[in-house]
């Protein structure tokens, strides 16, 4: 492949602020030969003068469809349920590999229109590790909405509408200044994951914070579940990323059950998914209305907002976009294994339709 367009086209969901190339990536894409289109965007974090500046060219806002059909499209979250068929080449998170209900639709709709989809979340190297993430910040805005929602309860209430933050210290101080407004101990957290990322990540925010956390991750979790000791924690954090072989943490029944525990944090966020290892709720939260309660006596709510990271739009941008730029850059050349083993993923889940 010489000289790959990508084309960087505006995001179209809701509360969804990140990019996944800067304009300092997209200077050396141009230096390397490929040709960048951005189009233009209403609340992306990065202004679009700043890709202008260096060169990019500019396209209208969401004007993707109509791009040169070897465009290559580059997006975060998900392209509208419009039900078109899909003729280009795109990156993005796609959830269509782990029996997500909406993941067969938008696989049927590449199958109708011969396009492809490079999922980001199964670019990795040989190993399996992926080549970028933005779980760090997932799990530490994740953690961070669910002591919003602890915080919540013991005001009386659920958790109000939640908004972006310019940097992480502003929320910390946000949350700092709301815990010590209350007359009671601070919660303490229980992380499932902790040793990767999003684990990381939430467990930074707490130590911020000064809750304490115990952290496990897969020796503790190996003799599968369910984990009755849960519920002895205020907080729980799920970090795993689930697949097949993943155990179930919590049954339908925890709720009713003997415990401590008040908020969930699903940060892997996947309760429409065949593995989901959460079993006590059903469907994602959002950033109006963050917590769903699941039980009301003792309370327990879940928040599971799945573009989390959008809290701390700028640091999880900028972070998310220098791991993979490496990988862009490698476009050029067809042989790539990153891509390659993406697209032997997509041509696999996509012929099984």
């Amino acid at each position: 492949m010489t000289a790959p367009h990508l084309w960087v086209r505006a995001e179209q969901r809701d509360n969804e602020t990140r990019v996944g190339l800067t304009p300092q990536g997209a200077e050396a894409l141009l230096a390397q030969g490929f040709d960048v289109t951005v189009e233009t965007s209403d609340s992306r974090v990065i202004p679009t003068d700043a890709y202008a500046k260096v060169g990019c060219a500019i396209a209208p806002q969401h004007s993707w469809p109509q791009a040169p059909s070897d465009a290559i499209i580059f997006g975060l979250k998900e392209l509208p349920s419009d039900g078109t068929a899909l003729t280009h080449r795109h990156i993005m998170f796609g959830h269509a590999y782990k029996g997500q209900s909406a993941g067969r639709v938008l696989l049927d709709r590449f199958k109708a229109g011969g396009g492809t989809l490079y999922d980001l979340e199964y670019l990795t190297h040989a190993d399996g590790r992926r080549v970028a993430a933005f779980g760090y910040w997932a799990g530490f805005a994740g953690a961070a909405v669910s002591v919003k929602c602890w915080i919540a309860q013991i005001e009386g209430r659920i958790a109000d509408a939640i908004t972006p933050y310019a940097n992480a210290d502003e929320l910390t101080r946000d949350l700092q200044k709301a815990l010590e407004n209350l007359d009671v101990a601070r919660p303490d957290a229980l992380v499932i994951g902790a040793l990767g990322r999003v684990g990381t990540g939430a467990s930074d925010l707490c130590k911020r914070l000064g809750i304490v956390v115990t952290g496990w991750d897969m020796a503790q979790t190996a003799n599968g579940g369910p984990f009755p000791e849960i519920l002895d924690h205020a907080l729980f954090f799920n970090c795993i990323l689930a697949g097949p072989k993943t155990p179930v943490f919590l049954t339908e029944e925890a709720p009713v059950a003997p415990r401590a525990l008040r908020v969930i944090g699903d940060i892997a966020c996947d309760p429409d998914s065949d593995f989901n290892p959460v079993k006590v709720y059903d469907r994602t939260t959002t950033w109006d209305k963050p917590a769903l309660r699941v039980h009301d006596d003792p309370p327990l709510d879940v928040t599971a907002i799945d573009n989390l990271p959008s809290m701390l739009p700028l640091e999880s941008s900028e972070d998310y976009a220098a791991q993979l730029l490496p990988t862009l850059c490698a476009l050029k050349d067809t042989d790539a294994e990153v891509w390659s083993r993406a697209e032997a993923i997509f041509l696999e889940h996509v012929a099984q339709g």
